[in-house]
Protein backbone atom coordinates (compact mmCIF):
# COMPACT_ATOMS: atom_id res chain seq x y z
CA UNK A 1 0.00 0.00 0.00
CA UNK A 2 0.95 3.27 -0.93
CA UNK A 3 0.81 5.05 2.71
CA UNK A 4 3.49 2.47 4.04
CA UNK A 5 5.89 3.52 1.05
CA UNK A 6 5.12 7.12 2.23
CA UNK A 7 5.40 6.66 5.84
CA UNK A 8 8.91 4.70 4.75
CA UNK A 9 12.26 3.90 5.53
CA UNK A 10 13.93 7.74 5.11
CA UNK A 11 11.03 8.90 7.25
CA UNK A 12 11.44 6.59 10.06
CA UNK A 13 14.93 7.11 10.19
CA UNK A 14 14.50 11.10 10.39
CA UNK A 15 12.54 10.52 13.02
CA UNK A 16 14.88 8.09 14.75
CA UNK A 17 17.40 10.85 14.04
CA UNK A 18 15.99 12.98 15.61
CA UNK A 19 15.41 11.42 18.62
CA UNK A 20 18.57 10.03 18.96
CA UNK A 21 19.89 14.04 19.14
CA UNK A 22 17.21 14.65 21.69
CA UNK A 23 18.50 11.62 23.63
CA UNK A 24 22.23 13.20 24.06
CA UNK A 25 21.03 16.38 25.52
CA UNK A 26 17.42 15.11 27.61
CA UNK A 27 18.34 15.05 31.66
CA UNK A 28 17.23 12.13 33.58
CA UNK A 29 15.04 14.91 35.51
CA UNK A 30 12.12 16.11 33.88
CA UNK A 31 11.61 19.03 36.03
CA UNK A 32 15.07 20.57 34.65
CA UNK A 33 15.40 22.64 31.70
CA UNK A 34 16.76 20.87 28.53
CA UNK A 35 19.34 22.47 25.92
CA UNK A 36 18.85 21.99 22.47
CA UNK A 37 22.17 21.71 20.99
CA UNK A 38 23.38 23.62 17.44
CA UNK A 39 24.84 20.75 15.58
CA UNK A 40 26.01 23.63 12.80
CA UNK A 41 24.52 21.89 9.98
CA UNK A 42 24.97 23.33 6.50
CA UNK A 43 22.07 24.04 4.05
CA UNK A 44 22.72 21.12 2.04
CA UNK A 45 21.88 19.00 4.05
CA UNK A 46 18.28 19.84 4.65
CA UNK A 47 17.30 20.86 1.64
CA UNK A 48 17.49 19.73 -1.99
CA UNK A 49 18.45 21.88 -4.32
CA UNK A 50 18.09 19.50 -7.66
CA UNK A 51 14.75 21.35 -9.30
CA UNK A 52 14.35 17.88 -10.98
CA UNK A 53 14.53 15.74 -8.50
CA UNK A 54 11.71 17.43 -6.69
CA UNK A 55 9.44 17.85 -9.20
CA UNK A 56 9.79 14.02 -10.28
CA UNK A 57 8.93 13.78 -6.33
CA UNK A 58 5.77 15.44 -6.18
CA UNK A 59 4.12 14.64 -9.24
CA UNK A 60 4.82 10.93 -8.14
CA UNK A 61 3.32 11.50 -4.97
CA UNK A 62 0.55 13.26 -6.39
CA UNK A 63 -0.61 10.91 -8.98
CA UNK A 64 -1.46 8.44 -6.14
CA UNK A 65 -3.43 10.53 -4.14
CA UNK A 66 -7.18 10.32 -3.43
CA UNK A 67 -9.27 13.39 -3.84
CA UNK A 68 -9.54 13.68 0.09
CA UNK A 69 -5.63 13.26 0.40
CA UNK A 70 -5.38 16.34 -1.77
CA UNK A 71 -7.91 18.19 0.16
CA UNK A 72 -6.35 17.07 3.40
CA UNK A 73 -2.98 19.22 2.13
CA UNK A 74 -4.73 21.62 2.30
CA UNK A 75 -5.20 22.23 5.87
CA UNK A 76 -2.54 23.02 8.88
CA UNK A 77 -4.66 22.61 12.12
CA UNK A 78 -4.34 22.63 15.86
CA UNK A 79 -3.97 19.08 17.15
CA UNK A 80 -7.40 20.07 19.22
CA UNK A 81 -9.03 20.14 15.99
CA UNK A 82 -8.42 16.25 15.71
CA UNK A 83 -9.58 15.39 18.88
CA UNK A 84 -12.78 14.34 19.39
CA UNK A 85 -14.55 17.59 19.94
CA UNK A 86 -13.57 19.33 16.60
CA UNK A 87 -13.79 23.12 17.29
CA UNK A 88 -10.15 23.63 18.24
CA UNK A 89 -11.44 27.16 20.28
CA UNK A 90 -13.09 25.01 22.67
CA UNK A 91 -11.67 21.87 23.14
CA UNK A 92 -9.19 20.36 25.58
CA UNK A 93 -5.69 21.00 25.19
CA UNK A 94 -4.27 17.83 22.80
CA UNK A 95 -0.87 16.63 23.99
CA UNK A 96 -0.64 12.89 22.87
CA UNK A 97 -1.73 11.24 20.27
CA UNK A 98 -4.48 8.46 21.00
CA UNK A 99 -7.01 6.11 19.23
CA UNK A 100 -9.65 9.31 18.20
CA UNK A 101 -6.79 11.33 17.06
CA UNK A 102 -5.42 8.30 14.73
CA UNK A 103 -8.91 7.88 13.49
CA UNK A 104 -9.62 11.56 13.14
CA UNK A 105 -6.14 12.10 10.76
CA UNK A 106 -7.18 9.27 9.09
CA UNK A 107 -10.83 10.82 8.32
CA UNK A 108 -9.23 14.03 7.97
CA UNK A 109 -5.81 13.71 6.81
CA UNK A 110 -4.71 17.46 6.92
CA UNK A 111 -1.66 18.51 5.90
CA UNK A 112 -0.03 19.83 8.47
CA UNK A 113 -0.02 20.44 12.59
CA UNK A 114 0.50 23.52 14.53
CA UNK A 115 1.97 23.29 17.94
CA UNK A 116 1.11 26.11 21.06
CA UNK A 117 2.60 26.45 24.51
CA UNK A 118 -0.30 24.66 25.33
CA UNK A 119 0.48 21.03 24.02
CA UNK A 120 3.72 21.25 25.32
CA UNK A 121 3.86 19.50 28.97
CA UNK A 122 7.96 18.59 29.03
CA UNK A 123 10.85 18.62 27.25
CA UNK A 124 10.43 14.82 26.94
CA UNK A 125 6.87 14.81 25.83
CA UNK A 126 7.14 17.55 22.88
CA UNK A 127 9.44 15.28 20.45
CA UNK A 128 7.49 12.25 21.37
CA UNK A 129 4.07 14.24 20.62
CA UNK A 130 5.65 15.39 17.04
CA UNK A 131 7.42 11.93 16.45
CA UNK A 132 3.66 9.92 17.06
CA UNK A 133 2.18 12.82 15.00
CA UNK A 134 4.14 12.17 11.77
CA UNK A 135 4.02 8.87 12.32
CA UNK A 136 -0.14 8.99 12.25
CA UNK A 137 -0.45 10.41 9.21
CA UNK A 138 -0.12 8.89 5.52
CA UNK A 139 2.13 11.73 4.23
CA UNK A 140 4.67 13.54 6.30
CA UNK A 141 3.12 16.72 8.03
CA UNK A 142 4.28 19.86 8.47
CA UNK A 143 4.98 20.60 12.20
CA UNK A 144 4.41 24.12 12.77
CA UNK A 145 4.95 26.76 15.25
CA UNK A 146 5.26 30.36 16.09
CA UNK A 147 8.44 31.08 17.00
CA UNK A 148 9.33 35.07 16.04
CA UNK A 149 11.93 35.36 18.66
CA UNK A 150 10.83 38.01 21.65
CA UNK A 151 7.40 37.69 23.35
CA UNK A 152 6.35 35.31 20.40
CA UNK A 153 8.13 32.23 20.97
CA UNK A 154 6.34 28.67 22.35
CA UNK A 155 9.93 27.27 23.02
CA UNK A 156 12.16 29.95 24.25
CA UNK A 157 9.59 31.36 26.63
CA UNK A 158 8.89 28.09 27.39
CA UNK A 159 9.99 26.45 31.02
CA UNK A 160 11.47 22.97 30.05
CA UNK A 161 13.76 24.54 27.17
CA UNK A 162 17.22 25.84 27.92
CA UNK A 163 17.54 27.94 24.48
CA UNK A 164 18.61 31.00 22.70
CA UNK A 165 15.94 33.54 23.80
CA UNK A 166 15.48 37.38 22.12
CA UNK A 167 14.41 40.28 24.15
CA UNK A 168 12.37 41.85 20.87
CA UNK A 169 12.92 41.67 16.95
CA UNK A 170 12.73 45.29 17.69
CA UNK A 171 16.03 45.11 20.07
CA UNK A 172 17.67 43.14 16.96
CA UNK A 173 16.65 45.66 14.67
CA UNK A 174 18.14 48.54 16.31
CA UNK A 175 21.56 47.33 15.89
CA UNK A 176 21.42 48.13 12.05
CA UNK A 177 23.47 44.32 11.64
CA UNK A 178 21.79 41.77 9.64
CA UNK A 179 24.42 39.31 10.69
CA UNK A 180 22.70 39.12 14.00
CA UNK A 181 19.06 38.50 12.70
CA UNK A 182 20.83 35.44 10.52
CA UNK A 183 22.46 34.40 13.65
CA UNK A 184 18.41 34.75 15.06
CA UNK A 185 17.22 32.64 12.39
CA UNK A 186 19.94 30.12 12.95
CA UNK A 187 19.19 29.68 16.59
CA UNK A 188 15.81 29.27 16.54
CA UNK A 189 15.92 27.28 13.30
CA UNK A 190 18.24 24.96 15.21
CA UNK A 191 16.49 24.11 17.85
CA UNK A 192 13.18 23.73 16.35
CA UNK A 193 14.61 21.00 13.65
CA UNK A 194 15.94 19.30 16.77
CA UNK A 195 13.10 19.19 18.23
CA UNK A 196 11.13 17.60 15.28
CA UNK A 197 9.02 21.06 13.71
CA UNK A 198 9.97 21.91 9.77
CA UNK A 199 8.23 24.80 9.37
CA UNK A 200 8.15 28.20 11.49
CA UNK A 201 5.32 30.77 11.12
CA UNK A 202 8.33 33.61 11.17
CA UNK A 203 9.73 36.25 10.30
CA UNK A 204 7.44 39.11 11.18
CA UNK A 205 8.17 41.20 7.83
CA UNK A 206 5.40 44.06 8.82
CA UNK A 207 6.88 47.18 9.21
CA UNK A 208 5.95 48.79 12.44
CA UNK A 209 4.57 52.63 11.34
CA UNK A 210 1.80 52.53 13.64
CA UNK A 211 2.98 54.32 16.96
CA UNK A 212 -0.40 52.78 18.42
CA UNK A 213 -0.11 49.69 16.75
CA UNK A 214 0.04 47.09 19.98
CA UNK A 215 -0.15 43.97 17.81
CA UNK A 216 2.58 44.25 15.89
CA UNK A 217 5.36 46.59 18.39
CA UNK A 218 8.40 45.00 19.16
CA UNK A 219 7.73 41.97 17.02
CA UNK A 220 8.88 44.05 14.06
CA UNK A 221 12.19 44.95 13.27
CA UNK A 222 11.68 48.34 12.77
CA UNK A 223 9.80 51.43 11.33
CA UNK A 224 12.19 51.52 8.23
CA UNK A 225 10.92 48.90 5.47
CA UNK A 226 14.71 49.12 3.83
CA UNK A 227 16.11 47.95 7.63
CA UNK A 228 13.14 45.64 8.21
CA UNK A 229 13.83 44.00 4.58
CA UNK A 230 17.20 43.55 5.35
CA UNK A 231 16.49 41.45 8.42
CA UNK A 232 13.84 39.71 7.37
CA UNK A 233 16.15 38.40 4.31
CA UNK A 234 18.81 37.59 6.90
CA UNK A 235 16.78 35.69 9.60
CA UNK A 236 15.84 33.65 6.55
CA UNK A 237 19.02 32.79 5.33
CA UNK A 238 19.85 31.45 8.94
CA UNK A 239 16.57 29.09 9.20
CA UNK A 240 17.20 27.84 5.86
CA UNK A 241 20.86 27.04 7.58
CA UNK A 242 19.35 25.10 9.95
CA UNK A 243 17.01 23.49 8.08
CA UNK A 244 13.19 24.93 8.45
CA UNK A 245 10.93 26.59 6.39
CA UNK A 246 10.28 30.43 6.89
CA UNK A 247 7.03 32.21 6.39
CA UNK A 248 6.78 35.88 6.08
CA UNK A 249 4.14 37.29 7.38
CA UNK A 250 1.72 39.57 7.61
CA UNK A 251 1.01 40.24 4.04
CA UNK A 252 0.71 42.79 2.36
CA UNK A 253 1.65 44.58 6.14
CA UNK A 254 0.03 44.80 9.17
CA UNK A 255 3.01 47.44 10.84
CA UNK A 256 0.01 50.26 9.98
CA UNK A 257 -3.12 49.64 12.16
CA UNK A 258 -3.98 49.94 15.53
CA UNK A 259 -6.65 47.43 15.93
CA UNK A 260 -5.93 43.64 16.02
CA UNK A 261 -7.59 40.64 13.26
CA UNK A 262 -7.88 38.88 16.08
CA UNK A 263 -10.95 40.36 17.71
CA UNK A 264 -12.44 41.74 13.92
CA UNK A 265 -12.53 44.00 10.84
CA UNK A 266 -8.92 45.73 10.53
CA UNK A 267 -9.00 48.13 7.52
CA UNK A 268 -6.02 49.82 6.19
CA UNK A 269 -6.50 52.73 3.79
CA UNK A 270 -3.30 53.08 1.73
CA UNK A 271 -3.32 52.47 -1.76
CA UNK A 272 -1.20 49.67 -3.42
CA UNK A 273 1.30 52.27 -4.45
CA UNK A 274 1.30 53.33 -1.38
CA UNK A 275 1.69 49.89 -0.05
CA UNK A 276 4.56 49.44 -2.10
CA UNK A 277 6.20 52.32 -0.79
CA UNK A 278 6.27 51.21 2.81
CA UNK A 279 4.95 47.93 3.90
CA UNK A 280 5.63 45.70 1.23
CA UNK A 281 9.01 46.38 0.90
CA UNK A 282 9.88 43.84 3.22
CA UNK A 283 8.20 41.28 1.38
CA UNK A 284 9.31 42.01 -2.36
CA UNK A 285 13.04 42.10 -1.09
CA UNK A 286 12.45 38.66 0.74
CA UNK A 287 9.88 36.56 -1.44
CA UNK A 288 12.73 35.16 -3.49
CA UNK A 289 13.84 33.40 -0.06
CA UNK A 290 10.34 32.73 1.47
CA UNK A 291 9.02 29.31 1.38
CA UNK A 292 5.43 30.64 2.46
CA UNK A 293 4.19 33.96 2.95
CA UNK A 294 1.22 34.17 5.28
CA UNK A 295 -2.11 36.42 4.19
CA UNK A 296 -3.44 38.54 6.80
CA UNK A 297 -7.30 39.45 7.46
CA UNK A 298 -6.69 43.15 6.76
CA UNK A 299 -9.19 44.45 4.38
CA UNK A 300 -7.38 46.58 2.06
CA UNK A 301 -10.25 48.92 0.79
CA UNK A 302 -8.59 51.30 -1.64
CA UNK A 303 -7.24 48.34 -3.18
CA UNK A 304 -9.63 45.84 -3.39
CA UNK A 305 -12.99 48.28 -3.29
CA UNK A 306 -14.92 45.72 -1.63
CA UNK A 307 -14.40 44.64 2.05
CA UNK A 308 -13.01 41.14 2.13
CA UNK A 309 -9.79 39.78 4.39
CA UNK A 310 -6.93 40.09 2.24
CA UNK A 311 -6.91 36.35 2.69
CA UNK A 312 -10.20 35.18 1.03
CA UNK A 313 -9.23 38.47 -1.54
CA UNK A 314 -8.41 37.08 -5.14
CA UNK A 315 -7.17 40.66 -5.99
CA UNK A 316 -4.52 40.44 -3.64
CA UNK A 317 -3.79 37.13 -4.10
CA UNK A 318 -3.77 36.18 -7.30
CA UNK A 319 -3.85 39.60 -8.82
CA UNK A 320 -1.06 41.40 -6.82
CA UNK A 321 0.72 38.46 -4.69
CA UNK A 322 0.83 36.06 -7.68
CA UNK A 323 0.68 38.14 -10.82
CA UNK A 324 2.24 41.87 -10.13
CA UNK A 325 4.72 40.58 -7.57
CA UNK A 326 5.80 37.29 -9.37
CA UNK A 327 5.18 34.92 -6.33
CA UNK A 328 5.22 31.31 -6.64
CA UNK A 329 5.46 29.95 -3.36
CA UNK A 330 2.87 28.66 -1.15
CA UNK A 331 0.85 30.93 0.53
CA UNK A 332 -1.07 30.37 3.59
CA UNK A 333 -3.76 32.02 5.29
CA UNK A 334 -3.59 33.14 8.76
CA UNK A 335 -5.37 31.61 11.68
CA UNK A 336 -9.03 31.04 9.75
CA UNK A 337 -10.57 31.42 14.00
CA UNK A 338 -9.35 35.02 14.52
CA UNK A 339 -12.38 37.00 14.98
CA UNK A 340 -11.87 39.04 11.72
CA UNK A 341 -13.16 35.82 9.63
CA UNK A 342 -15.08 33.42 11.79
CA UNK A 343 -16.95 36.73 13.18
CA UNK A 344 -18.06 37.50 9.49
CA UNK A 345 -17.64 33.60 7.55
CA UNK A 346 -18.29 30.50 8.03
CA UNK A 347 -15.53 27.67 8.54
CA UNK A 348 -16.83 26.32 5.18
CA UNK A 349 -17.07 29.54 3.18
CA UNK A 350 -14.03 31.18 4.50
CA UNK A 351 -11.86 27.87 3.35
CA UNK A 352 -13.43 27.85 -0.36
CA UNK A 353 -13.32 31.31 -0.92
CA UNK A 354 -10.10 31.38 0.12
CA UNK A 355 -9.03 28.72 -1.70
CA UNK A 356 -10.64 30.22 -5.03
CA UNK A 357 -9.06 33.34 -4.39
CA UNK A 358 -5.79 31.63 -4.67
CA UNK A 359 -4.16 30.46 -0.91
CA UNK A 360 -2.68 27.22 -0.87
CA UNK A 361 -3.17 26.27 2.74
CA UNK A 362 -6.23 27.42 4.97
CA UNK A 363 -4.63 27.78 8.41
CA UNK A 364 -6.30 26.75 11.42
CA UNK A 365 -10.61 26.82 10.47
CA UNK A 366 -12.38 27.15 13.81
CA UNK A 367 -14.29 24.08 12.27
CA UNK A 368 -12.15 21.43 10.51
CA UNK A 369 -15.14 19.61 9.46
CA UNK A 370 -16.75 22.53 8.27
CA UNK A 371 -14.16 23.72 6.55
CA UNK A 372 -12.77 20.28 4.86
CA UNK A 373 -16.19 19.41 3.87
CA UNK A 374 -16.85 22.60 2.28
CA UNK A 375 -13.64 22.39 0.21
CA UNK A 376 -14.66 18.84 -0.80
CA UNK A 377 -18.40 20.23 -1.87
CA UNK A 378 -17.05 22.87 -3.78
CA UNK A 379 -14.13 20.78 -5.81
CA UNK A 380 -17.24 17.69 -6.01
CA UNK A 381 -19.69 20.48 -7.55
CA UNK A 382 -16.94 22.02 -9.89
CA UNK A 383 -16.89 25.30 -7.84
CA UNK A 384 -13.15 24.47 -7.10
CA UNK A 385 -11.35 22.66 -10.66
CA UNK A 386 -9.37 19.67 -9.94
CA UNK A 387 -6.70 21.60 -12.12
CA UNK A 388 -6.86 24.94 -8.95
CA UNK A 389 -7.04 21.65 -6.67
CA UNK A 390 -3.65 20.35 -7.96
CA UNK A 391 -1.97 23.45 -8.50
CA UNK A 392 -1.86 24.20 -4.33
CA UNK A 393 -1.26 20.76 -4.01
CA UNK A 394 1.87 20.33 -5.68
CA UNK A 395 3.03 23.75 -4.19
CA UNK A 396 2.83 21.65 -0.65
CA UNK A 397 4.56 18.63 -2.13
CA UNK A 398 6.90 20.10 -4.14
CA UNK A 399 7.94 22.14 -0.30
CA UNK A 400 7.73 19.25 1.43
CA UNK A 401 10.08 17.83 -1.18
CA UNK A 402 12.55 20.21 -1.26
CA UNK A 403 13.00 19.85 2.62
CA UNK A 404 13.39 16.15 2.07
CA UNK A 405 9.91 15.47 3.86
CA UNK A 406 8.88 12.62 0.99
Amino acid sequence: MYGAEIKMEKFTKKVASILMSLSIILTSSCAQRVTVVDENASTEKFIFNDDETVVRTTKDVLGKMSLREKVGQLFIVRPEALAENSNAETAPATDRVDDAVISRIEEYPVGGIALFSRNITSAEQLPMFISDLQSSSKYPLFIAVDEEGGRVARIANSDFFNVASYKSMEDIGKSGDASKAEEVGRQIGSYLKELGFNLDFAPVADTNTNPQNIVIGDRSYGSDPALVARMVSAQLDGMHDSGIMGTLKHFPGHGDTKDDTHSGYVSIEKTWDELKECELVPFITALPKADMVMVSHITAVNVTSDKLPTSMSETMITGKLRNELGYDGVIITDAMAMGAVADNYTSAEAAVTAVKAGVDIVLMPQNLNEAFNGVMNAVTDGEISMERLDESVLRILKMKAKYKLI
